[in-house]
């Protein structure tokens, strides 16, 4: 009995020594998991700021580049107007000559088969070149052209060449 009475007094010395070891073991763990959450949450802000700081970044960047595209979208829809505008204009004068050529051809008074009829868009002109048999064919044809192409000038060009 005396050496479990030995045994017995040496655990409870080893109890109480090692009692303030353990408390100061535990206590040593919830302050080291206070340390750890406050600075997890200390990460977390500078992640959370760091993170707007981008968005609001990527947001000039996108403001910046739509404003770009804006410009850009832009440019595209005047040259586009521009370039339907030419492609009417040329329409337009070669409406004109087909016009003026089925009118002379339709035209029993006039001999047109040797009569070319030619538009410029860009000086709203239409020119008539060839020959006829007579000035008053001449005259006639030059009336013509003038009454299908409103709005354009009328070069009359044609030589008389009597048959």
């Amino acid at each position: 009995m005396k050496s479990h009475g030995a045994v017995l007094g040496t655990l409870v010395v080893a109890a109480l020594a090692l009692g303030p070891a353990c408390r100061n073991t535990a206590e040593g763990v919830k302050e080291d998991s206070r340390q750890n959450a406050e600075k997890a949450r200390q990460e977390a802000q500078e992640i959370k700021e760091a993170s707007q700081d981008t968005a609001h970044k990527i947001g000039e960047k996108a403001e910046e580049v739509g404003g770009e595209v804006a410009e850009g979208a832009k440019a595209v829809g005047e040259e586009i107007e521009e370039g339907a505008k030419e492609v009417g204009s040329e329409v337009g004068a070669q409406k004109q000559t087909v016009d003026v050529k089925a009118a002379l051809m339709i035209d029993k008074s006039i001999d047109a088969s040797h009569i070319d009829v030619d538009t410029d868009a860009d000086t709203k002109t239409v020119t008539l070149k060839g020959t006829v048999p007579t000035a008053a064919q001449k005259a006639a044809a030059e009336k013509m052209a003038r009454d299908k192409a409103e709005g354009y000038e009328v070069r009359n060009l044609l030589t008389v060449v009597k048959k």
